[in-house]
């Protein structure tokens, strides 16, 4: 048991509310994040803007809450989650909320800089829970955490139905009420995370800001970075890619390939629950050892070049998509395990800065998709990439095992940022 666990007595009522209303609301602030995904049809047809101007749009709100990330969880270990999530999600209600009232590209571009702030709330929500548990239950925690990824799949079923009815600005104005209802909520049904706590009792200075940073220059927060633009950022990429995917090389129609995207992000983030339990019962490092090497065999097989000798029936490129999207989701989990474990005191910022690479695997992965498919004519070359970043991922990881296993053999002293 940790000593954070042993001084500040944690009664099983407050991890069950801590966990369970912090979820919740990151499923609001997910569903807020990935608003544009519907509204921006819209949003399209009504301004005339090009496929270019298109992309940026729905890709703003992901790139700034990727870039966030690090600031709110380094101000979570500095202020509280419990101000700072809510905080957060005032920020992101208010912008959602004006969202509605713009009418010029600028505009748009604007406020969805301020609706990418709700896309942070990840990593806020990651270092508040944490503490909250003791290391053998912290990846179920986590993982259960992770599972209001499925909050992107509420806007895309309950979206159109307000779009249609009312009009894409009520959709932002309903969005942006459910966040500020979720903000007041959680602020008045949780408590103080068991750290901040504790170090509000004794006094404890806080660190300086770039102390904050110092973990950051260990190579090991790169590798688990790298880990996590794939599975996290390559699930996101997919989920959002599948659709012109299946138009383009099966000919679906737009609506049956919408519905097999929805099914494939819907299961991939509700595993990511399961992922967890899994890296506390048998080890993170197994589950990420088997995500890559399920991965590895996966996006060979999908990389068979369309119209070539051997052809990728439709059966066949769903269900192992959807494989694919099951080792992900148990990946994600398992990369978040290990950094309560390796770096309890900075769980904000490496946990800000891994969550940071994954949003923008999520934002840089489509238009590198849409680069190669232009450059190579090959529409399977989305999962070539894939691949190579599957199998450097895996020598990395292979490598940097076999490396701590040698110093530990010779009896050198490896301590947690080592390994």
């Amino acid at each position: 048991m940790s000593a954070v666990h042993q001084s500040q007595k944690i009664t099983a009522g407050e991890q069950g509310r801590a966990l369970w209303i912090s979820t919740t609301a990151f499923t609001i602030c997910f569903a807020v994040w990935t608003i544009f995904s519907i509204i921006g049809v819209r949003i399209k047809q009504e301004l005339g803007l090009s496929e270019a101007q298109f992309g940026l749009l729905i890709g703003m709100p992901i790139l700034t809450g990727s870039l966030i990330r690090i600031v709110l969880g380094i101000w979570t270990n500095r202020y509280g989650g419990r101000l700072v999530y809510t905080v957060t999600m005032l920020a992101a209600a208010l912008s959602t909320f004006l969202l509605a009232y713009a009418t010029t590209f600028p505009e748009m571009l604007l406020a969805g800089l301020g609706v990418g702030i709700a896309g942070g709330s990840f990593a806020v929500g990651v270092a508040y829970v944490s503490p909250f548990f003791p290391p053998e239950k912290q990846g179920t925690a986590l993982g259960i955490f992770g599972a209001g990824n499925v909050g992107a799949a509420v806007t895309k079923f309950l979206a159109p139905f307000v779009l249609v009815a009312y009009g894409w600005q009520t959709v932002a104005q309903v969005w942006a009420a459910g966040l500020l209802l979720t903000a007041i909520v959680f602020w008045f049904t949780t408590d103080d995370d068991p750290k901040f706590r504790a170090r509000r009792e004794v006094s404890q200075p806080r660190k300086s800001f770039l102390a904050e940073f110092a973990p950051l220059r260990n190579v090991q927060v790169w590798r688990f970075s790298l880990y996590y633009f794939f599975a996290f950022g390559g699930f996101v990429a997919l989920a959002l890619w599948l659709p012109r995917y299946l138009v383009g090389v099966y000919g679906f129609n737009l609506e049956t390939a919408g519905m097999i995207a929805a099914a494939y992000s819907i299961p991939g983030s509700i595993f990511r629950a399961y992922g967890g339990a899994l890296s506390d019962r048998i080890g993170a490092r197994k589950i990420m050892y088997a995500m890559f090497a399920v991965s590895a065999v996966a996006t060979l097989i999908l990389s068979v070049p369309e119209g070539g000798a051997f052809q990728i029936t439709p059966v066949v490129f769903v269900a192992v998509t959807f494989v694919l999207g099951f080792v992900m989701s148990l990946g994600k989990a398992a990369v978040y395990k290990h950094i309560p474990a390796y770096y309890p005191e900075h769980v904000g910022a490496v946990g800000g800065v891994v969550g940071m690479m994954g949003g923008l695997g999520g934002f840089i992965l489509p238009v590198a998709f849409g680069f190669l498919k232009d450059w190579t004519g090959l529409w399977s070359s989305c999962f070539m990439l894939l691949f190579v970043i599957v199998a450097v991922s895996m020598v990395w990881m292979n490598a940097s095992i076999r490396q701590f296993k040698r110093r530990a053999d010779e009896g050198a002293p490896v301590g947690a940022y080592g390994r």
